[in-house]
């Protein structure tokens, strides 16, 4: 969840940066657009970033990966939220690469907060950055860019041809189109940028959070599917050239404005990732409908498929153990946004009368930097689609489906093993209201995770779902367990929903009043599917001729 900088944050970090901004070198203009090999430059630089362990945007641009890192130090004083990141990336590459670089400076919605509108957002304004002559100074110019944007900028409609155009556009699902430096728009208010394709189609992605944190995961379920007029999804950087400038005598670039490609005018533009490959007239994204090469697939693996070329070919062992590396990637992510709650004392505050308006989208600061409602909505989003991934899988493997690639004997042994080997992999250990260490293997958070206090002003034992003697150390006076308790229906809802007014109080929530939940969570027991599978399939003899 996004929004604008503050004035006061902008002040201090535009002072941080400023301390010796004219040491920093001008932003020149040189070439008037993004060349083929600029983009894969762009690209390079995005995933050395994300295969670093930088954990902030501080870090990521002080890293060693970052090989412009020697020429800025005080303009790399800076954080910035998921929305902001992105921008950031591109901006700074571009001016340590001498490229042309223009925003989306204003855009208009209707009805209330511009991050989650029903309808789609529309750009009012473009600001240019130019060289006047005597080069631009990057550090205003970027700050400026930062002051500006947020995730109501990515909101606007794919298939819009008329005003001002956005900042993206939306990429043909295939081998090439999405790639390092392209974004995942999630219309429910997050952003993300992709830092690696593998050769198998998986997406990896690093996002930047409200506490300012960097992460890292996998495209899939947790960012939803959505309509075209909303815009989520996957989105490419919109090409654009600069044209009226002139060459002062150095060559640089000056004056001038900068004209945008149509879609039209895109050679990998394309609306299939909301309309579908098969015929659906009324191009609804709820009836899209995905097949490649003739072979029906669901969304998430039709992109996997299109992305990489055409790999269909599934091996359980290792989606087994992928999968369970990335959750458990997001549930230690998680795991430092309650140490910071807890460090920072909010759990110790009494707990207000009153939810936030939204629990997923609040103005309120506190709640916005410490709960983790969407968050956790994204794991549980995840584990649902692991679980639905999973059975489809065996189901496969069942019927002896040649896309299956499995040599053994014994699958649900050797899916049994790679489980129990995995789950004791991802441990995560947390100190206690006693400041006793308490430590939950991968299998311990998949049983709880429906039990998992998004609330930040709930003790670290229910942040992390303690039940029985575990949960004794809890100092919560009855009031704040009667809140967690009347929270399980939010808990149990993996959906997030912007639309809703949810400032509820405890006694709306015990009523069950309309936007307070679910009474039951969606299926995500991997180890129950795994146990309830045959250990093998009976073998079918051939008959003659089928070959």
């Amino acid at each position: 969840m996004v929004g604008k900088w503050t004035i006061a944050a902008l002040a201090a970090a535009l002072f941080c940066a400023s301390v010796a901004g004219a040491q920093a070198s001008s932003w020149r203009i040189l070439k008037d657009h993004w060349s083929a090999e600029d983009e894969a430059g762009f690209g390079r630089f995005v995933t050395a970033l994300g295969e670093s362990n930088c954990s902030s945007s501080e870090s990521c641009l002080r890293d060693t990966s970052n090989p412009f890192r020697k020429t800025d130090q005080h303009f790399l004083d800076i954080d910035v939220d998921c929305a902001k990141w992105p921008y950031l990336l591109r901006a700074y590459y571009a001016w340590k690469n001498n490229l042309p670089f223009s925003y989306v400076d204003g855009v208009s919605g209707e009805g209330g907060d511009l991050r989650f509108t029903k309808s789609a957002n529309r750009p009012t304004g473009r600001h240019d950055i130019i060289d006047r002559g005597g080069g631009i100074e990057p550090t205003p110019a970027i700050m400026q860019m930062l002051d500006t944007v947020f995730s109501g900028t990515y909101r606007t409609d794919a298939s819009e041809t008329r005003g001002v155009q956005s900042d993206f556009y939306s990429p043909a699902l295939q081998p090439g189109s999405v790639r390092p430096g392209s974004l995942v728009y999630d219309v429910n208010g997050h952003v993300a940028i992709v830092y690696k394709v593998d050769e198998d189609g998986r997406i990896f992605y690093m996002d930047a959070h409200p506490d300012f944190t960097i992460t890292r995961s996998v495209y899939g379920a947790q960012f939803g599917q959505s309509p075209a007029r909303l815009g989520g999804g996957l989105k490419n950087w919109r090409p654009f050239k600069l044209v009226g400038a002139h060459r002062d005598a150095g060559g640089h670039l000056l004056g001038g404005h900068m004209a945008f490609a149509q879609n039209d005018q895109i050679a990998d533009f394309s609306l299939v990732q909301y309309v579908g490959t098969e015929p659906n007239p009324k191009q609804d994204v709820k009836k899209a409908r995905f097949a490649y090469n003739g072979a029906p697939l669901g969304f998430y693996e039709y992109v996997r498929v299109a992305v990489s070329g055409g790999k269909t070919s599934l091996t359980p062992l290792y989606e087994l153990q992928a999968t369970m590396k990335t959750l458990c990637n997001d549930l230690n992510d998680r795991a430092q946004y309650v140490d910071l709650d807890i460090k920072d004392g909010i759990a110790a505050k009494d707990h207000p009368h009153r939810l936030p308006d939204n629990i997923y989208g609040s103005d309120d600061k506190e709640w916005e930097t410490y709960s983790t409602p969407s968050r956790d909505a994204r794991i549980k989003t995840a584990f649902a689609q692991f679980y639905k991934d999973l059975q489809e899988m065996i189901g496969l493997w069942v019927r002896r489906d040649p896309r299956i690639v499995y040599d053994g004997n014994f699958l649900q042994k050797d899916l049994r093993e790679t489980y129990e080997a995995q789950s004791k992999a991802c441990t995560i250990t947390y100190l206690n209201s006693a400041k006793q260490p308490v430590a939950m293997t991968f299998d311990d958070m998949m049983r709880r995770l429906f039990k998992l206090s998004f609330d930040p002003y709930h003790c670290i034992e229910l942040r992390w779902g303690a039940e029985g003697a575990e949960r004794a150390s809890c100092p919560d006076p009855k009031v704040k367990l009667k809140w967690y308790e009347a929270e399980q229906r939010l808990r149990n809802q993996p959906d997030r929903t912007y639309d809703l007014q949810m400032g509820f109080d405890i006694d709306e929530l015990n009523h069950r009043v309309k936007g307070s939940g679910l009474d039951t969570p969606p299926p995500i027991d991997i180890k129950a599917l795994i146990d309830a599978m045959p250990d093998q399939v009976a073998f079918t003899p051939m008959k003659p001729g089928d070959r």
